[in-house]
């Protein structure tokens, strides 16, 4: 059982929290990688290697993007250091619903830990992705340097509220979609032409989950809010997190309007990770409460 200070809080740059406020927390992050022209970059927090402008960019001008789960050496070369400075590691993972990241992981803890068998590793499956992610990693941050706890009480603390974080995302790019085969070349016409764009969750196996439609770029707004109004708990007073894609205006917009009814609102930009999927113009809305799909 490791004490406060004695273990260090780990998690993915898929998380897409603003880096500053993970530098707050002394969060250590892990840079995701994605490909594009045939290069590879490590995504982190403060895009680095390549900003989201350009990230947006290239994407919008048709220049694919692909996203790749961390390899079992990088694991081993990221948490080594740690436990060689007499560290415990806890980490917590992208969706195992969405990457293979969190099974590769729990091997390369194995391995580590026969190498340091008197040091411990926690891996917790978030489910979350994205800002989702992100706001999972608040709370357990907001509790690891407030509350100090050991580190087998924040393990079952994050495992406690994981799926009380819902998702609610609004895409904006639909030929994004087209061309990542998310949905038919027939299906997207329509979608345009009609002004449609598709309401996406999480759901309990932490998979991306196409749960409605919204039509018109003004009822994107109303739909968020709604679904966190019908499933968020003690809303007033919660810190959520407005998220976007190359979409800042609009996430000011969501912003302005569901500082309403909250404590806190936290903007954050979305990463090449759930970008390369997604595309600019995507709103997105975590908040704790019910995980309900519909």
């Amino acid at each position: 059982m490791s004490k406060y200070g004695e273990y260090v809080l780990i998690t993915d740059s898929t998380c897409d929290m603003p880096a500053k406020l993970a530098e707050h927390y002394n969060l250590e992050v892990f840079p995701m990688v994605f490909l594009m022209q045939g290069k590879a970059y490590s995504h982190y927090l403060d895009a680095r290697e390549m900003s989201l402008k350009e990230f947006y960019s290239k994407l919008k001008s048709g220049v694919l993007s692909q996203t790749t789960q961390i390899s079992y050496h990088s694991y081993m070369e990221f948490f080594e250091p740690f436990l060689k400075s007499g560290k415990d590691v806890l980490y917590i993972c992208f969706s195992s619903g969405l990457s293979g990241t969190y099974n590769t992981s729990k091997i390369a803890a194995r391995d580590l830990l026969e190498k340091y068998p008197d040091r411990k590793i926690n891996i917790v499956d978030s489910r979350c992705a994205s800002v989702g992610e992100g706001l999972l990693m608040y709370h357990i941050c907001e509790k690891y340097v407030n509350d100090k706890p050991d580190m087998t009480e924040l393990t079952d603390y994050a495992e406690s509220i994981k799926f009380n974080v819902c998702h609610w995302f609004v895409v904006d790019d639909i030929e994004q979609l087209k061309r990542g085969g998310r949905i038919s070349a027939l299906t997207a016409t329509f979608a345009k032409a009609l002004q449609i764009k598709p309401l996406i969750s999480v759901d309990n196996d932490g998979k991306l989950v196409n749960v409605g439609k919204v039509r018109g770029s003004n009822n994107v707004y109303d739909v968020l809010i709604k679904k966190l109004e019908t499933y968020g708990e003690d809303i007033e007073n919660q810190v959520v997190l407005v998220g976007h894609a190359n979409y800042p205006e609009g996430a000011q917009e969501l912003k302005k309007r569901v500082k309403k009814l909250v404590k806190d609102v936290i903007i954050c930009d979305i990463g090449p990770v759930i970008g390369t999927h997604v595309g600019s113009g995507m709103l997105a809305l975590p908040f704790m409460g019910q995980r309900v799909l519909e």
